[in-house]
């Protein structure tokens, strides 16, 4: 199967190897170091794996900007700075935590105001979408979060973000038709490139993915079933994302066989912005996140709320302060305002996921960790 992980049955994630990194027995335990970090510029110099990553990058950014554009998708400047944070927080059971503990933003100071540095471009896509004549945006920009750097995480990196004046199916076949493009001009424009990590039976194993188009497409009642049956473990009967983590992430793509799309989270643990899909017990929102093989997840979509009576609800639930988020709401009490749904691609992760490299910030020329700002 594709991708770099292997769940191991004691809560291990190994790391398979490739041809230019060894196995490792648990990436869970691996830390970007301040010295790794200082010898990064011999290592871009010395070590040609580098050039190979610029070539595949290049050639992803062409592949979006040709899909979108074909789309008719308008890329859209937006500002990295912001007061609204798209993804604030969530509530387990009938206890509102705080609205910035989901996502952790970076805080700054903005002359005599302070301010949070943008970790998605989602919520403004949103806002361009009320101009009239405007129903497909996207932007590929930098985005921060105040999380500690691991094997899957940096504490910056790079989103590329679709919003759209479609509903959420439609939202799913534009990120598989995206998705498959970069693969397919992955392994026809730059197969000398990926072979500098991959086997030509890793390669041709892209290429059939690219093909087949074939993603597992299941709700989280059902992701959690094949979990409990796994393991035996009690906590997987409970309906919630608490214990469904990077080790469950890896695990389910194995037992499925490929890429799945996990749909259909508990309304209260995901972000505000999600619609409730009416009439579901217990309630859940219209979302899905999609897990690359052998990796976790490296999409996280849905559609939005369009309804200003449950906006407000929300807001009020997740504890919004309203005087950030009243441009946010403002745009639903517009008459022409057209409900919309979008998704945000981890770029680096989509690359670690590809390339199977053990570490997010082994595919990075200049990864950002908690740790340093060398180089």
């Amino acid at each position: 199967m594709l991708g770099p992980y292997t769940a191991l049955k004691d809560g291990r994630i190994k790391y398979k190897g490739n041809k230019v990194f060894d196995p490792i027995q648990d990436v869970t335990r691996g830390a970007y170091t301040i010295e790794e970090a200082e010898r990064r510029i011999s290592d871009i110099h010395e070590q040609g794996y580098w050039q190979a990553i610029s070539v595949i990058n290049n050639q992803i950014y062409i592949s979006c900007i040709e899909y979108f554009s074909n789309l008719g998708a308008l890329y859209t400047q937006l500002p990295l700075t912001t007061r609204m944070i798209s993804s604030p927080g969530a509530v387990y059971g009938k206890e509102a935590i705080d609205y910035t503990s989901d996502t952790l933003p970076v805080t700054l100071d903005w002359f005599d105001l302070s301010t949070f540095l943008a970790e998605s471009a989602q919520i403004y896509l949103e806002l361009t979408l009320i101009q009239r004549d405007i129903s497909h945006v996207y932007s590929i920009y930098n985005s921060f979060r105040k999380e500690e750097t691991d094997a899957t995480h940096l504490s910056e990196f790079h989103h590329i973000e679709y919003e759209g004046v479609v509903n959420q199916e439609e939202n799913k076949q534009i990120i598989m038709d995206l998705c498959f493009k970069i693969v397919n001009d992955l392994v026809k424009f730059t197969s000398e490139e990926l072979g500098v990590f991959l086997d030509e039976k890793k390669i041709k194993k892209l290429e059939e993915f690219s093909v087949k188009k074939q993603v597992y497409d299941i709700d989280l009642v059902e992701a959690l079933e094949p979990l409990y049956r796994d393991t035996g473990d009690e906590k997987y009967r409970e309906f919630t994302t608490e214990y469904f983590g990077s080790w469950e992430e890896v695990r389910l793509t194995e037992i499925y066989g490929g890429m799945v799309a996990v749909n259909k989270y508990p309304l209260l643990e995901v972000p505000f912005y999600h619609e409730h899909i009416k009439g579901s017990h217990p309630p859940v929102a219209n979302c899905a996140d999609y897990l690359w093989p052998g990796y976790i997840e490296t999409i996280g979509s849905g559609q939005r709320i369009k309804n200003i009576s449950e906006l407000e609800e929300k807001a009020e639930i997740f504890n919004l302060p309203r005087e950030d988020y009243e441009c946010y709401l403002q745009s639903r009490r517009l008459e022409s305002y057209r409900a919309t749904s979008g998704f945000g691609m981890g770029w680096e992760r989509l690359l670690q996921g590809i390339l199977e490299t053990p570490y997010i910030w082994s595919a990075v020329h200049f990864p950002r960790s908690h740790i340093t700002m060398t180089p």
